[in-house]
């Protein structure tokens, strides 16, 4: 069969469990359910932090964070770590991509050809966390770029927002580049990423969008509402981390935040609608697998938190969709399934051996279960946490049904997921689990040394500082991508002739295309 090309559309911050494809009420995604409909949706996919920065650099390079030192939003992912976009290039796709990346460091490219779109963040160390401050305080001059519960307080419809001028520019550069493919003489089969950074706080959206849903409509968390000295001790962490004290937020305004980000999640949904629209324009719509996901979710006022940073499922699962129907069924698949999953996917659908992947990847290839049969290994996932949002790592295991947790910092915690969905049972230490909570510590101590790991985070913290600090003495060099674009090769130029010039710039629609 021929190499597919590959269209990724990622978002950032869209909780699976925001979704009506997961079961969601309220939330209108009409493009995402014909995508589903007839593709493969993953029931259990997972960041493996829950932060942008590190679960980005995780997805893209298949390792887990910690592993190529991924700690926190000031992390920097080496030029010499091989993406998926490598892997594509090396396999003659061509790459491109118009969007969020939030990659740090000099290289912004790390395999792409072509960057259609600067970042929406900071390419620098600016966002570093510091755990020699006597946490959780929050330094505005030491780390940036902490959302407070005031943008809770905020939501409500907008004519403009950064997000909305970011997201246009990516949806129209990401649409002419399919165009600009189809017109090419350049014939490799592509791999397009396409990245918005909706619905990512603030919650503000359009009249659009904010109207398509009621006041009525829009419902509350559906964990109880529970004094502070009876949240978790993470919890209550994050709590000063966010600098939640600082502003009361009333029901009516968690109605306007949730109202808000499901307007953001249905704005991705048009944009989405769009881009399927300008493949089949251009004749791709066949050939072209289709994966929509998101970097890690948004908590939305379930368990009294917003934002991410904690392990609960609101801010861990992800929305996880590959569509191609001429070549795979559609199916849910209730197997736990992870972002680092997502690199041996794209190599083995672009025609990569596994012999191809450098040693020791977490990930598995999903395309035996996108072909209806089982995906390798067990039924095991892991995750991070190592950012400003926690004084020392803390480290997740889902296995089957059972999510276990462990830090140096705070309690074990363990949940049923199957019995207790809303995670409201923490089952550490009871007898009647002491066995299976053996089993998980034992894969948590092969996994990860915490007490090593938290060296290197602090060793990591501090050399980044130190870079950052020198950085901003003298000369200042941005690394902030600055796209190009040529436009004599694009418009009428000296030498081109009628009708010539314009006809290639055609794409016909592919009925008339004969």
């Amino acid at each position: 069969m021929e190499r597919p090309n590959i269209l990724f559309v990622m978002c950032d911050q869209m909780s699976a469990l925001a979704l009506s494809l997961y079961g969601h009420k309220v939330t209108k995604t009409p493009h995402l359910a014909a995508l589903a409909e007839q593709g493969v949706l993953f029931e259990n996919a997972y960041t493996t932090f829950p932060l942008c920065t590190p679960a980005r650099v995780s997805l893209a390079t298949g390792e887990l964070p910690s592993t190529i030192g991924g700690y926190d939003n000031g992390a920097e992912l080496p030029a010499s770590v091989p993406t998926f976009a490598h892997y594509a290039r090396l396999l003659g796709y061509q790459t491109s991509v118009s969007g969020k990346l939030h990659y740090i460091g000099p290289d912004q490219l790390h395999g792409f050809e072509e960057r259609l779109t600067t970042d929406i963040y900071p390419a620098s160390f600016e966002w570093t966390a510091n755990w020699d401050k006597d946490a959780p305080r929050y330094d505005f001059d030491a780390h940036g770029g902490v959302s407070t519960t005031e943008t809770v307080a905020d939501a409500g419809p907008c004519a403009r927002s950064l997000q909305l001028d970011y997201d246009e520019e990516v949806l129209e550069r990401a649409v002419r580049k399919i165009f600009d493919l189809k017109r090419s003489s350049d014939k490799r089969p592509f791999l397009l990423k396409v990245s918005f950074t909706h619905p990512h706080d603030p919650y503000v959206i359009t009249k659009e969008f904010w109207d398509q849903y009621s006041d009525e409509e829009i419902d509350l968390p559906s964990t109880p509402e529970l004094p502070l000295d009876r949240w978790d001790q993470h919890s209550q962490y994050l709590f000063a981390h966010f600098r939640m004290a600082e502003t009361q937020i009333s029901p009516q305004q968690v109605k306007n935040a949730r109202r808000g980000y499901y307007g953001a999640i249905s704005y991705v949904d048009r944009n989405l609608g769009i881009l399927m629209q300008a493949l089949q324009d251009a004749g791709y719509d066949k050939n072209t697998v289709v994966i929509f996901t998101a970097d890690h979710g948004d908590m939305m006022g379930e368990h009294g938190l917003w934002f991410k940073k904690t392990f609960y499922d609101w801010a861990m699962r992800v929305p996880l969709l590959i569509h191609a129907p001429s070549r795979f069924a559609p199916a849910r698949v209730k197997s736990n399934v992870s972002l680092v999953d997502l690199l041996p996917t794209i190599v083995d659908l672009a025609g990569g051996s596994p012999g191809l992947l450098t040693e020791g990847l977490p990930g598995r290839s999903l395309v035996p279960a996108l072909e209806g049969g089982a995906i390798e290994g067990p039924d095991v996932i892991y995750a991070e946490h190592t950012d400003g949002g926690t004084p020392k790592p803390r480290v997740m295991v889902r296995m089957g049904k059972w999510k276990y947790i462990i830090s140096r910092a705070f309690p074990t915690q363990l949940f049923n997921l199957e019995d207790d969905p809303l995670e409201l049972r923490n089952l550490a230490d009871i007898p009647e689990v002491s066995t299976l909570q053996a089993q998980l510590q034992e894969i948590c101590d092969s996994r990860w040394n915490l007490d090593q790991l938290e060296k290197d985070v602090r060793a990591s913290q501090q050399r980044h500082r130190l870079v950052h600090a020198a950085l901003n003495k003298g000369r200042f060099q941005t690394w902030e991508y600055q796209p190009g674009a040529d436009a004599h090769a694009r418009y009428v130029r000296r030498g081109d002739s009628f009708p010539t010039v314009e006809q290639a710039g055609y794409v016909r629609y592919p009925e008339s295309a004969d």
